[in-house]
């Protein structure tokens, strides 16, 4: 592909020579004549005066400093030009149309007529899929769930019944969209009897959930994740659990039932939030952090318990210095004990 017609697709200002060929996208490190590579950070800035590459997709107010004979595509957010350019040279292949004859379709299934369909794969009684999407080897879909278009459902995932899922969705291996919540009445005695999860799972247009993630079912009411919200590998959405839009949670994310995380939130990994609080609009947890209350539209915390991020910051300062304040104060406690028998002796 030609780079000028890269930098047309792109949106971008070209600065060098638009005739070379591109063959791929890559690192500025590992890029060789006939690649395109792109610099996000600032702080990689020494890699591109050494690249190899044959263009380099930068910043618009970045300084320059490409060697000689690499071009330059200037744009306003190169991270994104680079996932765009990246699906410009994507050759896998999709599956072919129509439905594997080892596949088990419930007769009332309703399917558009342009799915594919793997082997092993199973589908429930009232079930719908909808047009294009693909459904790779081993998928259990359960009865009467609903599937929009043009989604993506990987080997292994586990739709369960009547769980309702948009357009444009993908599911990586392992999946589990619909399992039981974590519900038990305690009796008097101290057995637990489960509470039936029966109710509504909803996973709204363009969301995208890891592999091995889970999203349960709640007892009443419904669990959703809303449209544009992008899930890790391991994450566990609890039953009764409100996502919002475009929400970003990395691996190992856990958040307990009833909660509500609002719109464009983003969780660090191994971060966790207690139960029945709600994360405000655009707020940030950072990695590791407990969230045992509410947190503000746009607030930023961490630590365990999560408080404000500058906070933290400090607090952390200081507890790196407790074993000498420590000390310090044993030493003062000490001083302290000494003039007080002096007195006592000499009043």
């Amino acid at each position: 592909m030609k780079l000028a017609d890269i930098a047309e697709r792109l949106g971008c200002r070209l600065e060098g020579d638009g005739a070379v060929d591109i063959v791929r996208v890559t690192g500025l490190q590992q890029a060789q004549p006939g690649d395109l590579a792109f610099l996000a950070n600032i702080k990689y800035i020494d890699q591109l005066a050494a690249t190899k590459a044959s263009a380099v997709i930068v910043g618009d107010r970045m300084v320059q400093s490409a060697p000689p004979g690499c071009a330059v595509l200037y744009s306003q957010n190169p991270y994104s030009a680079f996932a765009r350019a990246l699906s410009f040279f994507n050759h896998a292949e999709p599956p072919h149309k129509g439905i594997d004859c080892l596949s088990a379709i419930a007769s009332d299934a309703t399917l558009a007529p342009d799915v594919s369909i793997g082997p092993f794969v199973t589908i429930g009684s009232g079930a719908s899929i909808g047009a294009r999407t693909v459904i790779y080897p081993n998928v259990a879909i359960g009865r009467g769930a609903r599937l929009g278009e043009d989604c993506i459902i990987h080997s292994h995932a586990s739709i369960r019944d009547r769980v309702v899922i948009g357009n444009r969705v993908i599911l990586q291996n392992g999946v589990v969209v619909g399992g039981d919540g974590f519900g038990f009445a305690t009796e008097s005695d101290g057995t637990h009897v489960k509470i039936p999860q029966e109710a509504d799972v909803v996973i709204e247009d363009d969301v995208e959930i890891g592999s091995n993630s889970t999203i349960d079912r709640p007892a009443v009411g419904e669990t959703r994740i809303a449209a544009g919200t992008k899930i890790d590998n391991l994450v566990h959405v609890a039953h009764g659990v409100a996502i919002g839009k475009r929400v970003l949670l990395a691996a190992q994310t856990g958040i307990a039932g009833s909660t509500v995380v609002e719109d464009d939130v983003m969780m660090a990994g191994q971060s966790g939030v207690t139960g029945h609080i709600r994360i405000g609009r655009g707020a940030k947890v950072g990695a590791k952090s407990a969230v045992l209350q509410s947190v503000d539209a746009g607030g930023f915390v961490t630590g365990h318990p999560a408080i404000d991020h500058a906070d933290w910051r400090k607090a952390s300062v200081v507890f790196r210095q407790l074993p000498v304040l420590k000390k310090r104060i044993e030493e003062l406690e000490q001083r302290i004990a000494e003039l007080e028998e002096k007195l006592a002796k000499h009043p």
